[in-house]
């Protein structure tokens, strides 16, 4: 059995092993794959693993062999899903591998806003402290979570655990879901979209990328937010108008915005949020921790074990 794995880079930059996965065939891992790197890669592979190497009808086509291909992520937008199974090739995702990496990623961007840890450390590297005339010092505004507004969209199971630590916090969280009122969790209400921009200290974003929710903050939707607001996005960068949160950001009409994804990535240069000081981004890291990575590749490895096995898990 041949095995191909696209780009293996970012799952496991080499802290992790394969071992697993070769006990089930011939394994060859590249790091990254280029698209016209593809063919010559994996033109006899019966098993791909892709993250983000697009596998669409004209890749499939170029690969007679290929019989599963495994995604090394959630989203499984990067393979043309109908195009395999009209070739009879079963489609695997990973899912609910880094809830917890992801809302502690959350509360990381928050709690940088309301105390701003990297900014006095930084200072006190530079001598300031030492250097104060009184005790303590601050010069940004320091803001207690206990008793603000936390707003979800989308309740899966990172919206759903992201409520649990706002709530820890004594935070009072709404939600804008599909899901009903009297099925919520004990502390999260349901609202209104427009109750939810409206009201909400903290609006954080954990729905799916789709043609209803693709741009859902915009500048319509972020002139009915609170100015104070903190707004951030784990989910998927074209959540949001990359340009209508900058200019909001520049024209104080939005206090902050938090993003570990944008929509291109790498970004471009000229994005306008990278030059924003109250846009704090980080590089698509949230899922990246090592015990959601290892989560990662145990059930893409297994993934590919119950296909083999003629029992597969996971398929989409």
């Amino acid at each position: 059995m041949k095995i191909v794995v696209l780009d293996g880079y970012a799952a496991n930059p080499g802290d992790l092993s394969w071992s697993r996965l070769e006990e089930l065939g011939e394994v060859t891992v590249y790091n990254l794959t280029k698209p016209e790197e593809l063919e010559q890669r994996a033109a006899d592979a019966e098993i791909l693993l892709t993250n983000k190497v697009i596998i669409g009808r004209k890749e499939l086509a170029l690969l007679p062999r290929l019989r599963y291909v495994g995604v090394l992520a959630t989203g499984y937008n990067v393979v043309d899903v109908e195009a395999a199974h009209e070739r009879g090739i079963t489609v695997t995702n990973v899912p609910a591998y880094s809830t917890e990496g992801v809302a502690q990623m959350v509360f990381a961007h928050l709690l940088t806003v309301t105390n701003r840890i990297e900014h006095y450390a930084e200072q006190n590297r530079k001598g300031r402290w030492s250097e104060s005339p009184c005790f303590c010092y601050w010069d940004t505004p320091l803001t207690e979570l206990d008793g603000k507004c936390f707003g979800i969209v989308g309740l899966g199971n990172i919206g759903m655990r992201v409520a649990q630590i706002a709530l820890a916090f004594r935070m009072k969280v709404q939600a804008l879901t599909s899901k009903k009122a009297e099925d919520l969790p004990e502390g999260v209400r349901k609202v209104s979209m427009d109750e939810l921009l409206a009201t909400s200290d903290v609006l954080s974003l954990h729905c799916p990328l789709t043609e209803t929710t693709h741009h859902f903050i915009n500048s319509t939707s972020l002139a009915k937010m609170k100015p104070t607001a903190v707004l951030i996005n784990t989910g998927r960068g074209p959540l949001v108008d990359d340009q209508a949160v900058a200019d909001a950001l520049a024209a104080g009409k939005l206090a902050a915005y938090c993003a570990d994804v944008l929509t291109v990535e790498p970004p471009q240069a000229d994005n306008p949020l990278l030059k924003q000081p109250a846009a704090y981004i980080t590089p698509h890291i949230a899922w990246a921790t090592k015990e959601a990575r290892g989560r990662l590749m145990d059930i893409a490895i297994d993934n590919v074990r119950s296909f083999l096995n003629g029992e597969p898990q996971n398929a989409v």
